[in-house]
């Protein structure tokens, strides 16, 4: 008698074009959502294990860096990493514009003035690091003033569907219950995964909880790189793998960029372009 579809749907088989052995997408963004929390807490009890290796991490020029927040974020979530940095010889700041409830009046009217005191205060244009909706942030201050970006790092930025519809990713989801405070609309702003107009480094992990992966990568090209990690997406702000990232690209000379190469005793620690797909 043939099989019926109840009994097919029950009888274990793998369905055609699925792999086994596998979670379904949806299952699978569901679980790294899930667990973001710990594995960020993971990444933490990580960097004092690695911190030994850390001490040795690349230290260059002395130039202004700015850190911005992710969304719903305040600078008490980028402590870490500026401490970090701070450690390490730049004078670096927050934005001290309180929690990123994205493009409000308020900040996109004050962050290119924010840039403007800083590269004037250090003599120079200032390297961006932003994690997540910063990283936005970053790219469009790239593009808006070039002139007083040295580079931008963005650490799990979903810049390429900025402009697009929501996801239904958990970042997607938030995003949009603060769109009625937003000054600047979502659509017609531009593609942001080209090349921008400053070195530029795109940190992303294929273990995101939070946005899409895919979408925190640029088109590569002279000056523009995707460099993958195995943190969460609440943990890159203190991931050791993310920490070195950074300071390895400040440590470059203004003029003198180059791919970042991890270092063979934190290799592990960085995904393989090669191994990417989708």
């Amino acid at each position: 008698m043939p099989e019926s579809p109840q009994n097919r749907r029950s009888s274990g088989r793998t369905t055609p074009g699925r792999a086994p052995g596998f979670l379904q997408p949806s299952r699978r963004a569901t679980l790294l959502a899930a667990t973001e929390p710990v594995r960020a807490a993971a990444s933490a009890g990580a960097l004092a294990l690695t911190y030994p290796l850390l001490r040795g991490a690349p230290r260059g020029e002395p130039h202004g860096v700015l850190v911005l927040p992710g969304l719903m974020a305040s600078d008490a979530s980028t402590v870490t990493l500026r401490r970090w940095l701070r450690g390490l010889g730049y004078p670096v700041v927050g934005w001290e514009l309180g929690r990123n409830r994205g493009p409000t009046r308020e900040i996109t009217e004050q962050l290119p003035k924010l840039i403007e005191q800083l590269a004037d205060r250090h003599g120079g244009p200032v390297s961006v690091v932003g994690q997540s909706l910063g990283g936005i942030f970053a790219r469009r201050l790239a593009l808006r003033v070039p002139r007083l970006v040295r580079q931008v790092i963005s650490l799990g930025s979903p810049f390429g569907l900025a402009g697009r519809p929501a996801d239904g990713t958990p970042g997607a989801r938030a995003y949009a219950r603060y769109r009625h405070l937003h000054a600047v609309p979502t659509t017609g702003r531009g593609d942001l995964r080209g090349s921008l107009p400053v070195p530029s480094t795109a940190v992303y992990s294929r273990w995101d909880g939070v946005v899409d992966w895919r979408a925190c990568r640029q088109r590569p090209g002279p000056g523009a790189e995707n460099v993958g990690v195995h943190a969460s997406h609440l943990g890159m702000g203190h991931d050791p793998a993310v920490l070195w990232l950074v300071a390895d690209r400040l440590a470059q000379g203004a003029d003198e960029w180059r791919p970042f190469t991890p270092p063979a005793r934190l290799r592990l620690l960085y995904t393989s372009e090669d191994d990417v797909t989708g």
